[in-house]
């Protein structure tokens, strides 16, 4: 999910996803969903069943957001997944293939909120939670841009939905295989044009992490068989979450190595996000949080070693002001 621009919200969204009148099939009129593969009967129940390990530390709000992963059931049965060209108006990442989300706002009372509450602004996705059920909330990510983002996954069970675009924020919808975030060949015929081009790469680069060492990440990059048209792969952040959500509805890992091997888990680079990037330790502050967070527990997260312990010495308890790494 790129970071959110500041733009003009329509000032009457009752009536802005207002739909219009479309002719439907019988069977869409009756709303009915295809019917279910067997496997994508199995990834409902694994991802209905999932439970996140929750991040072992408060964050400020700030610093927070959620994206919504809408999966519905195609003509054959598998699970797809709604993905979003970005409006090439917006100033920050204008064009890109993303899911919709956003930052977390005072009147959210939960990150499900939040990611539903995007999803309706951006592509008219109702609130209804009997159309769009919960299936899980999956892990945090930690963006490019020093915000924690949620994704939230739900199913879209009326099949009578029509989208509706803030065409302010998005230019178009479009779909993609779940299944297809865990394999290196295309799920889709290759055009001509695209014939040399693999349908999954990835590129790695080095940041500073603990101790004085250098970790490597990865970011992974999924062609969607319409770059033709001009959407862009998908790629970054999310991939990144759509290869977990593949993984834990399939219940198996990707043909393709996820992660290097010397990079940190999300919970590590959030944590040691928090210890030194100062627009978080700016936000715990402003938010009050500077007492209530727990700054050794943090610390041994991110497997940072006091000089004292490298020494095999007991750890002195730092002062409060070192908590603003």
């Amino acid at each position: 999910m790129p970071p959110p621009d500041a733009k003009p919200k329509p000032l009457n969204l009752l009536e802005y996803h207002r739909p219009k009148r479309i002719r439907l099939s019988r069977a869409d009129r009756a709303g009915r969903i295809p019917h279910l593969s067997t496997e994508s009967k199995q990834c409902l129940r694994n991802l209905a069943s999932h439970r996140a390990k929750p991040l072992p530390f408060p964050l400020p709000r700030s610093r927070c957001a959620a994206v919504l992963v809408a999966l519905f059931v195609g003509r054959s049965g598998d699970l797809y997944v709604l993905l979003n060209r970005r409006s090439a108006t917006l100033r920050s990442y204008a064009g890109d293939t993303s899911l919709p989300g956003g930052k977390v706002e005072k009147r959210d009372r939960t990150i499900e909120d939040t990611a539903r509450r995007e999803a309706f602004e951006e592509i008219g996705l109702p609130l209804d939670r009997l159309k769009v059920p919960l299936l899980c909330v999956l892990e945090p990510f930690l963006a490019s841009n020093n915000l924690v983002v949620t994704p939230v996954v739900v199913l879209i069970l009326d099949n009578t939905l029509r989208p509706i675009l803030n065409t302010a924020e998005v230019a178009s919808l479009f779909s993609h295989p779940l299944s297809g975030f865990l394999s290196s060949t295309p799920p889709f015929p290759t055009e001509p044009e695209l014939i040399e081009v693999p349908y999954h790469t990835y590129n790695e680069w080095t940041s500073p992490g603990p101790n004085g060492t250098e970790r490597i990440y990865r970011a992974h990059r999924f062609l969607t068989g319409r770059e033709a048209g001009g959407i862009k792969p998908v790629f970054g952040l999310t991939s990144a979450i759509l290869i977990h959500a593949a993984t834990i509805a399939h219940g198996r890992e990707p043909d393709f190595e996820v992660f290097h091997p010397n990079s940190m888990t999300m919970h590590e680079r959030i944590a040691w996000a928090v210890l030194t990037k100062p627009v978080f330790s700016n936000a715990y502050e402003q938010e009050g949080m500077m007492r209530r967070v727990d700054w050794e527990k943090i610390k041994r997260i991110a497997g940072v070693i006091e000089p004292d312990e490298a020494k095999g010495k007991k750890s002195k308890r730092p002062r409060r002001t070192e908590a603003k790494l």
